[in-house]
């Protein structure tokens, strides 16, 4: 299985789990009215994010409020990783670029269900994919062997019981 189906298939998973339990079943306040984005001066940001951002320069002021707040913040994240891993991000927007397009909506849709969650459930399912991450890769396809071959009954069951090992005192 190549990795943008593993990293898709680990985070439907974590989904799925997550859907399943009682802490995914709780019912939670509505969230609260939150005040309509500030746009963003493209003269605010500063020369090393506005050259990150340089192809939306001319378009910037069109740009709604929002798109340009998550380009500001993504320019910050980028400037702040090493080589190493400006490399790995552009590979894995390469991968997603390769993808058909229903492909990369379901992804989008899925990550859209990650970021509704609440932060501990998001610090769960994160916990859990780097867990699974550091699995050997025989152990990893064996999980997925049999995750697929299951039921949704027999998922039931393995989310329950991976819930219950999660939730005993280690020594």
């Amino acid at each position: 299985m190549n990795e943008r189906r593993r990293v898709a298939l680990t985070l439907l998973l974590s989904l799925m789990a997550l859907a399943a339990s009682p802490l995914g079943a709780q019912e939670s306040a509505p969230p609260a009215a939150e005040a309509p984005a500030a746009p963003v001066a493209w003269s605010s940001l500063s020369a090393q994010q506005q050259q990150v951002l340089s192809k939306f320069g001319g378009q910037w002021s069109s740009l709604p409020p929002e798109r340009q707040q998550a380009l500001a913040r993504g320019s910050e994240r980028w400037l702040g990783m090493s080589p190493e891993q400006q490399a790995q991000a552009r590979e894995r927007f390469e991968r997603f670029r390769a993808l058909p397009p229903e492909q990369r909506q379901e992804l989008r849709s899925r990550w859209q269900q990650f970021k509704s969650l609440p932060p501990d459930q998001r610090a769960f399912m994160r916990q859990n994919f780097h867990r699974f991450q550091q699995l050997p890769p025989a152990r990893r396809q064996a999980l997925r062997e049999q995750w697929r071959n299951a039921t949704p009954a027999q998922r039931s069951q393995m989310i329950e019981h991976a819930r219950q090992r999660q939730q005993m005192p280690r020594h």
